[in-house]
């Protein structure tokens, strides 16, 4: 059995503000390059294995439906031996479209479990995205170069694409956290080994 938590996330060509170091007044500050970038978006869908802290993900300019779906088949390509890939999500319209639905009931190995609404706290792959946001987002200087951008975003996930130790710790899934205890090491706790009905929230 596989547990992963699912979430997606866009970002801008434009850098995040942030507080940083630069040389004293009167020296200009250091301004990342806009000139001819318009700023654009581009976006990830994820998912967290709670377990090994391997990462899967897509990304592209529009994450939608046909994203969401190239997600759930990424997913069972990467565990090709589990009989159950349990992918706990959020409530995001997409996630309940019927072309998603429709197209989940070719891998009967997926189960979705739902996550409250409006319970982003609950999703530990939402501290991904701020680590990712804290490490190559914030204060970047290449609002002139989104290929650069977005290959510096894809080799920051791709550190876990086999699982990381690190990862799981600052999410919260390993460690003497809550979570971290409600997720023994060696196998899915009884929270996820019910219905489809009975893990759904409202």
């Amino acid at each position: 059995m596989v547990l992963v938590f699912l979430d997606e996330m866009g970002y801008s060509v434009w850098p995040e503000a942030a507080a940083d170091w630069c040389e004293p007044a009167p020296a200009q500050p250091p301004w990342a390059d806009r000139q001819k970038s318009p700023n654009g978006l581009w976006r990830i869908a994820g998912a967290l294995n709670a377990l090994t802290g391997q990462v899967t993900y897509v990304d592209g300019y529009i994450v939608g439906r046909a994203k969401v779906i190239a997600l759930y088949r990424r997913l069972v390509q990467t565990y090709p031996q589990a009989r159950k890939i349990y992918v706990v999500q959020d409530n995001w319209s997409i996630h309940g479209h019927p072309e998603v639905l429709e197209a989940i009931q070719a891998y009967p190995q997926i189960e979705a479990v739902w996550l409250p609404t409006y319970a982003p706290w609950l999703n530990p792959i939402e501290k991904l995205w701020r680590w990712l946001r804290q490490d190559i987002l914030k204060l970047h200087r290449l609002a002139g170069d989104p290929k650069e951008l977005r290959q510096r975003v894809n080799g920051f996930l791709a550190q876990s694409i086999t699982g990381s130790w690190a990862l799981l710790r600052y999410v919260g899934l390993l460690g003497e956290g809550q979570l971290a205890k409600a997720i023994p090491r060696h196998g899915l706790p009884n929270l996820f080994v019910k219905t489809h009905q009975d893990c759904r929230f409202h």
